[in-house]
C-alpha cells in the first residue's frame, strides 16, 4: 500500500527534476543571447522614445513660433486672433517646403508612414527606407508645425523604424529578429508619443507585426516601458486629456445606445478613410491631367487648408484642443457635427495632398465629436436612463479610431491611457467592437492595409496571399542543364507555344499559369529585345512551387505561434 502511494509522488518529483534540468540547459545555452537581445531592445526603445519626443517638441516649437503662442494646447484659439493673411500664408509656405523635400529625397514624392512599416515587417525582414524615411519625418514635422490637419503617430512610428533598420544593418540580422526589433522601435515611439505603455506594446503586436507571439512580447514591453520613461521625464505622468467630471453609465438600460453609437462610428470611420483615398485619387488625376510638378501638390493642399483655417482654425494641427473640449462637453450639437465634417475634409486634403502626418489623432478628434453629438441627442431624448454626454464622446473617440486603425485592442487601451478613465470600460468596449466590425468591412480591414492593397500588395488577405508575391520563379526553378531539369527541346517547344514565365515573375503569377495550362513544369526565361529569342534559364515545376509555398507558410506559422 505504501509502495503504491509513493510511486505517483516519485513520478512527480522525477518530472520536476527533469523540468529543472531542461530549464537550466536553456538558461545556459540560450539565456545570454536572449538577455543580449533584451538589452538591444532597451537601447532601441530609448532611441525610439527620444526620437518621438524630439519630433513632438519640434512640432510644438514650430507651432509656437509660426502662430505666436506660448500655449500650443490652445493653438486654434490663438490662430483665430491672427490676421487672415497670416493664417493663409503659413500652410502654403509649409506645403511648398514639404513638396521640395519630398521631391528631392524620395523617389515618388510620397510621405512614408505606418503602412510602410507594416509592409517592411511583412515583406522586408523588418526594414524600411532610410533616406526617404528621414525626409518624410522632416516633411511631416513641417506639415504639422505649419497647420497641416493630420497626426504625429505615423511619422514617429516610421522614424523609429528607421532607427531599428540601422541597428539591424549593424547587427546583420534578418527574419524574426528583424521583425521583433522593429516592433520594439514602434512600441517605444507610440508609448513616448502618447504616454501609453500598454497600448504602445499592443499596437506594435496588433497593427505592425500582426501577431501576439510569446517570443516578441518581452522585448517589445521592455522597449515600450523605455519609451514611456522618456516621455515622463519631460511631461511627467499626466494624461493627454483631462476629464473634468466622472462619467456615469446606467449599465443595462444604456448599453443599446452604445451599440448604435458603435455602428455610427464604424460608418464615420469608413467615410473618413474613403474620403482620404478619394482625395488621393482626385489629386493624382489633376496632377497628371495638368502635368503639375510633383513638388507643387503639397503647396496647393496647403493653400486649401489655409483658406479653410481662416474660417475654421480648429482644423489646424492634431486637434487636441477641440478633442479636449468635446470630451468635457463644451461644444454644442450642431458645432460638433459641423467640426467633424470639416475636419474630415481637412484630413483628406492634407493626406491626399501628400503633406504628411498620420490618421490616428484626427480620428480621435472626429470620434470624440461624433460621440458627443450622439450623446447630446441620446441624453436629450432619454434623460432618465442616460448618463453624461461626455461618456459618449469618450466611447466615440475609441470607436472611430479603432475602426480606422483596425486595432480594437490597442485602441481601447490607448483611450483609457490618454484619459485616465478606466471606470467606463464597458461602454468603450461595446462601441469599439461594433465600430470595428462595421468599419473594417468598408475597406480592406484597416486604413493602413488598404493603403498597402492600393499598391498591389495583398497583406490584408494574410500570408497565404502575400507570400506568393515574395517567392520569385528564379529562386525556385531547376537550373538549365542540371540533372533534374527537363530537356531543352521540351522547354523550347513550350516557349514557342507561349507557355513560359519570366524569371522576375513570382509564384503569384506562376501558379495561375499552371492551372491554365495543366503543365507539370513551365520554362523560365529572361526576356531580351523584341527581335531576339528569350534566354532559357531553367524550368519551374509545379510541385517545386507548391513545396516552396508550403515551406514559407510553415515558417510564418512557426513565428506567429512561438
Amino acid at each position: 500500500m505504501s509502495s503504491n502511494a509513493r510511486s505517483p509522488l516519485a513520478a512527480v518529483i522525477e518530472r520536476m527534476r527533469a523540468n529543472l534540468l531542461d530549464g537550466w540547459h536553456v538558461i545556459r545555452t540560450r539565456g545570454p543571447n536572449q538577455v543580449q537581445f533584451w538589452l538591444i531592445a532597451l537601447a532601441v526603445g530609448i532611441a525610439g522614445g527620444a526620437a518621438a519626443l524630439g519630433f513632438r517638441l519640434g512640432i510644438e516649437a514650430l507651432q509656437a513660433f509660426l502662430y505666436r503662442t506660448d500655449d500650443i494646447t490652445r493653438l486654434s484659439s490663438f490662430a483665430s486672433d491672427l490676421p487672415w493673411y497670416w493664417v493663409l500664408t503659413i500652410p502654403i509656405c509649409g506645403g511648398l517646403l514639404v513638396g521640395v523635400i519630398l521631391h528631392k529625397f524620395t523617389p515618388d514624392a510620397r510621405v512614408r508612414s505606418v503602412a510602410d512599416v507594416i509592409q517592411g515587417a511583412a515583406l522586408n525582414n523588418g526594414r524600411v527606407e532610410g533616406k526617404a524615411g528621414l525626409a518624410s519625418a522632416a516633411a511631416s514635422l513641417i506639415t504639422l508645425g505649419s497647420g497641416g490637419s493630420s497626426g504625429r503617430e505615423g511619422p514617429v512610428v516610421h522614424l523609429a523604424a528607421v532607427i531599428s533598420t540601422r541597428v539591424l544593418t549593424w547587427l546583420k540580422a534578418d527574419g524574426v529578429t528583424g521583425r521583433d526589433l522593429l516592433g520594439c522601435a514602434v512600441a517605444a515611439a507610440v508609448s513616448a508619443s502618447f504616454n501609453a505603455p500598454i497600448a504602445g506594446a499592443l499596437f506594435a503586436l496588433e497593427v505592425v507585426l500582426r501577431h501576439f507571439a510569446i517570443h516578441a512580447f518581452a522585448p517589445i514591453v521592455i522597449a515600450s516601458v523605455a519609451g514611456t520613461v522618456i516621455n515622463r521625464l519631460e511631461f511627467g505622468g499626466v494624461t493627454e486629456f483631462t476629464l473634468t467630471t466622472g462619467s456615469i453609465l446606467h449599465f443595462y438600460e444604456e448599453l443599446p445606445a452604445f451599440l448604435i453609437l458603435g455602428a455610427i462610428c464604424g460608418l464615420v470611420a469608413g467615410m473618413l478613410m474613403r474620403s482620404i483615398f478619394a482625395a488621393e485619387d482626385v489629386a493624382s488625376y489633376i496632377q497628371a491631367r495638368y502635368r503639375l510638378p510633383r513638388w507643387l501638390r503639397p503647396g496647393l493642399a496647403g493653400a486649401m487648408l489655409g483658406v479653410m483655417a481662416i474660417w475654421c482654425p480648429q482644423i489646424i494641427g492634431v486637434g487636441y484642443e477641440t478633442t479636449s473640449l468635446a470630451l468635457t462637453g463644451q461644444i454644442v450639437l450642431w458645432n460638433a457635427i459641423l467640426l467633424a465634417v470639416i475636419k474630415t475634409v481637412a484630413v483628406s486634403i492634407t493626406i491626399g495632398g501628400r503633406m504628411g502626418g498620420g490618421v490616428f489623432s484626427p480620428s480621435l478628434m472626429i470620434g470624440a465629436l461624433t460621440g458627443l453629438a450622439f450623446g447630446q441627442i441620446a441624453t436629450g431624448i432619454f434623460p432618465d436612463i442616460s448618463g453624461s454626454a461626455t461618456l459618449y464622446a469618450l466611447a466615440g473617440m475609441g470607436g472611430v479610431a479603432a475602426a480606422v486603425l483596425g486595432a480594437p485592442i490597442s485602441t481601447t487601451l490607448i483611450v483609457f491611457e490618454l484619459t485616465g478613465d478606466w471606470a467606463t470600460g464597458l461602454a468603450v468596449m461595446v462601441t469599439v467592437s461594433i465600430s470595428t466590425a462595421i468599419g473594417t468591412r468598408l475597406v480592406d480591414r484597416s486604413f493602413f492595409l488598404t493603403q498597402i492593397e492600393r499598391r498591389g500588395v495583398h497583406l490584408a488577405a494574410g500570408p497565404q496571399a502575400y507570400l506568393l508575391g515574395l517567392l520569385k520563379a528564379q529562386q525556385v526553378m531547376r537550373i538549365r542543364g542540371e540533372k533534374r531539369a527537363p530537356p531543352d527541346d521540351d522547354c523550347w517547344a513550350m516557349i514557342e507555344a507561349g507557355d513560359y514565365i519570366d524569371a522576375q515573375s513570382t509564384l503569384e503569377a506562376a501558379l495561375p499559369a499552371f492551372d491554365r495550362t495543366g503543365a507539370v513544369f513551365l520554362p523560365v526565361v529572361q526576356l531580351t529585345r523584341a527581335d531576339q529569342p528569350p534566354d532559357l534559364l531553367g524550368a519551374l515545376y509545379h510541385v517545386d512551387a507548391l513545396r516552396a509555398y508550403n515551406r514559407a507558410l510553415a515558417a510564418t506559422a512557426a513565428e506567429e505561434h512561438s
